[in-house]
């Protein structure tokens, strides 16, 4: 880690439509103690071909890690690990890193703990980056809980999936209109989310952007979100012989739920899937997640899915 070089914590492409809110702060300076989170993770599977266990891990405060959970009676192998902020949510000036690894045949599914809240900001914007590598054998599952845009946020994500072609790699993402019961919804500046798959030898897999500013698109029109106030995304790489069955199994179930619209394609070389959903709460489409995790883990590793468990 470099704790002191302030470059390595923030995305070097960060667009001009977020660099427009780049104003300094009157608080904490960008990159001084509370503004810089980071996380490493790597897993590693057992020698002995038990469970998958961590190798290393690397917090800096407001980004944290409980130890490993073997939580999945069809999979005891596979570690359950949450992501806890103590912060409560990303403020102002907030460039957050995660770098996490998967090597060795290890299985892991990463959640975070709550929601991930971004604040409202006076000044500045707030950055994520979050780097996966995953080697070959390998099985990983992100799938944090949804994204709280408040009032006046600006944000810019940038997920980096490298996933080896004989791997598998589930990320989702949900990003719900703002603090609804507090009557705040698409009240927020901007929320750009861009995400990135590459193979192991760097060959670009796809790029997704999605950049949300409420206050200069109305994004309820027909077309964009229509009736529907919920984003849910899910990008899928894996290997090539699974994916056609797979898209067409998650296209099957996605027609069952009345309260969601969505649909998944094919990537690019018939490496994976990118799924788009539209919903009228984040528990619609986390629903829909988790049908699509059980399709993917019967067809991929034969065994069944109990559900996310928080704790």
């Amino acid at each position: 880690m470099h704790e002191s070089d302030l470059e390595f914590y923030i995305p070097n492409d960060i667009p001009p439509e977020i660099l427009d809110y780049g104003s300094e702060l009157k608080q904490l300076e960008v990159g001084k103690a509370g503004k810089i989170g980071a996380l490493v993770l790597r897993l590693e599977g057992n020698e002995n071909g038990g469970k998958t266990v961590v190798k290393e891990q690397y917090s800096k405060v407001p980004l944290y890690t409980q130890r490993a959970l073997y939580l999945e009676e069809s999979l005891p192998s596979m570690a359950y690990m949450y992501i806890i902020s103590p912060s409560g949510g990303i403020l102002q000036g907030d460039r957050y890193r995660m770098d996490i690894t998967l090597k060795n045949k290890a299985y892991a599914h990463l959640t975070t703990q709550g929601a991930t809240r971004i604040y409202r900001m006076e000044k500045n914007y707030a950055t994520q980056m979050v780097n996966v590598d995953v080697d070959d054998g390998c099985y990983f599952e992100f799938v944090p809980d949804q994204i709280i845009p408040y009032r006046d946020s600006r944000f810019y994500q940038k997920v980096d999936l490298k996933i080896h072609e004989n791997a598998t790699m589930v990320y989702s993402e949900i990003i719900v209109p703002g603090r609804v019961a507090s009557r705040e919804s698409f009240e927020y500046d901007i929320c750009y989310m861009k995400s990135l798959g590459r193979n192991q030898n760097n060959k670009l897999r796809f790029i997704d952007i999605a950049i949300l500013e409420p206050k200069k698109n109305n994004l309820k029109l027909l077309g964009i979100l229509g009736d529907f106030d919920v984003v849910g995304n899910m990008y899928i790489l894996t290997k090539t012989k699974y994916v056609s069955d797979l898209n067409s199994e998650i296209n099957s179930k996605l027609q069952v739920f009345a309260h969601i619209s969505g649909g998944a394609t094919i990537l690019p070389g018939d490496s994976g899937l990118l799924i788009r959903m539209l919903g009228y709460t984040a528990a619609d489409i986390r629903i829909a997640m988790y049908e699509i995790i059980t399709i993917i883990r019967k067809m991929i590793l034969n065994v069944s899915f109990s559900g996310i468990r928080k704790g």
